[in-house]
């Protein structure tokens, strides 16, 4: 796909085209719609966007938009790659290391939350209990530090799919993360761009809006 995963946020990279495809099928996951979703699959495979990326991506996406739409996307890229990969399916599947998967998992969310992790966790476990466990050790430790997808990615993937399901909280979370993870602000205003289509106009306006304030705010983690 490309290194565009630069540190400076200042210089001025756009993304990939495989990026851009990978990042155009989260949004397209998001929204739901077969006909876009093939058309989607047909520019990652256009672009020779690594396969295991793309079942990665699926995967995250459960947590952002749900089984329905993760498994509806799935069927439709296994028709274009029938034999699912995993980078290591004995140690990924096994629920015996949810002890690994916690410790990645807190690893993981420091990383994209940065000082603000412990008040994540804070809010979220007054939530429920059960939702900040989850949180850490099935959505960022078991899911999200899986190998295949490198965090960079992810985290504009999440950015796609949250613009899409208008979460403007989850959005400014993970607009932090992208930059957190060494995202520039060309890739985001090019994720962004990506995710246009798929939105209304008051929309994206609002997402612009939030992109800039998040811009403005933002410092690099020391």
């Amino acid at each position: 796909m490309g290194d565009d995963a630069l540190t400076d946020p200042m210089t001025p990279t756009p993304l990939t085209g495989g990026t851009r495809a990978l990042v155009g099928f989260a949004a397209a996951i998001a929204q739901g719609e077969e006909p876009e979703i093939r058309g989607r699959v047909a520019e990652l495979v256009e672009q020779q966007v690594p396969p295991l990326a793309i079942e990665e991506l699926l995967l995250q996406s459960v947590l952002m938009v749900g089984w329905p739409r993760a498994l509806v996307a799935a069927s439709i890229w296994r028709a274009a790659a029938p034999a699912p990969l995993t980078p290591d399916a004995a140690t990924d599947l096994d629920y015996a290391n949810h002890v690994e998967w916690t410790e990645r998992g807190v690893a993981t969310c420091m990383a994209v939350y940065g000082d603000n992790y412990r008040k994540l966790r804070e809010n979220v476990a007054v939530l429920h209990p059960a939702l900040d466990q989850w949180m850490v050790t099935e959505g960022y430790g078991r899911t999200l530090s899986r190998p295949g997808l490198d965090l960079l990615r992810r985290e504009l993937c999440i950015v796609a799919q949250t613009a899409v399901l208008d979460t403007p909280r989850q959005l400014h979370s993970h607009l932090r993360g992208a930059l957190n993870a060494g995202a520039t602000y060309a890739q985001i205003d090019g994720t962004l761009a990506t995710v246009n289509p798929f939105i209304s106009y008051d929309d994206f306006k609002r997402v612009k809006e939030l992109w800039e304030t998040v811009r403005e705010n933002w410092s690099p983690l020391t």
